[in-house]
């Protein structure tokens, strides 16, 4: 039976949803990096828009930069698609060869139906795993962000050495509470229709995605609000509700994945940089802070902002990523 017990240790904290600049806490380096653009004279490769054949399943993806350029493989979140990095692959593809895909079922991917193929975080493990060696990646430094952790740790852990570093955004590596995935324990515990039914209606809505880019922002105005009205939109396509079901669902199975991505990086220790949203009511800062008890040398730098930092925060975190991946790659 779920318990209480169950509900803080489960996987609530890698989840879907999956799902700091004021002072950084004092386990956080003290030196500051510099954050400015690229410096200027260096232009950004225009973005193309291509699609890669995985198992007769057409994927989306935008791709930036010079072939030959150390690769950066970017995962998007929950309820979004590659979309919500317009403006870091701009950013990055000065200097990195930058690839972002779409799930399956997600932006501009095929959605294939439910029946044929299961929506889990294996499942898209395998296809992005797959589409890694389609468009011949064979290093890269790994982005992620929410619900791109879950799928991208697989994709680490079954081609091992090849991720040379990684970027967590808002991106747990271990389990916490939160209350934002209370209405989803009935549903873990029985997995009933009626579980389903009540968690459609309160996760699949404009209030809740909504609420995804603007809780913990400093500043909503800087928050377009056509990217939430975006992420809400393509809910509401054929098929997607039941997608994005299946996978809250599927949140429950992922401490296993968790647990080896920890062991992992405990034995591999890559170059590590956390740069999320502190007030996140997902992932909150003292859970991001724990990338630090499996990688004691992580760099961490939380800014004062939610779960969907790139929205508020694009430049500040292009900049230290760049300031980032240009030491260790």
């Amino acid at each position: 039976m779920l318990t209480r017990r169950f509900f803080t240790t489960s996987f609530l904290a890698a989840s879907a949803a999956m799902a700091i600049s004021g002072a950084t806490s004092a386990a956080a380096k003290t030196a500051t990096p510099d954050t400015r653009s690229p410096p200027a004279g260096n232009s950004a490769f225009p973005t193309r828009y291509r699609t890669v054949d995985i198992d007769g399943l057409s994927v989306f993806y935008r791709e930036a930069g010079a072939p030959g350029a150390p690769v950066v493989l970017l995962l998007h979140g929950w309820p979004s698609s590659s979309a919500m990095f317009r403006d870091l692959i701009r950013d990055l593809s000065v200097n990195y060869h930058v690839f972002a895909p779409d799930y399956p079922g997600f932006g501009n991917s095929q959605t294939p139906d439910r029946s044929r193929a299961p929506y889990t975080f294996d499942a898209l493990g395998e296809v992005i795993g797959k589409f890694v060696d389609k468009v011949g990646i064979r290093q890269f430094a790994l982005y992620a962000t929410d619900f791109g952790g879950l799928v991208g740790y697989r994709v680490m852990l079954k081609t091992p050495h090849r991720m040379k570093a990684l970027i967590a955004q808002n991106n747990p590596l271990f389990l916490s509470e939160s209350p934002w995935f209370g209405p989803l324990v009935p549903y873990w515990k029985d997995g009933t229709a009626e579980s389903r039914r009540k968690a459609a209606e309160h996760y699949l809505t404009l209030d809740v995605v909504r609420d995804l880019y603007l809780t913990g922002v400093r500043d909503p105005s800087l928050v377009d609000p056509g990217e939430w009205q975006a992420d809400y939109s393509s809910l509401q396509r054929p098929g997607a509700a039941d997608i994005s079901l299946d996978l809250l669902y599927d949140i429950r199975t992922n401490g296993p994945t968790l647990k080896s991505a920890q062991d992992y990086l405990l034995a591999q220790k890559p170059p590590t940089l956390v740069v999320s949203g502190r007030n996140d009511i997902l992932f909150t800062g003292e859970n991001q802070q724990r990338y630090r008890e499996v990688l004691p040398g992580a760099e961490i730098h939380l800014t004062d902002s939610g779960h969907c930092a790139l929205a508020d925060r694009s430049e500040e975190i292009a900049g230290r990523t760049h300031e980032f991946l240009g030491r260790v790659l």
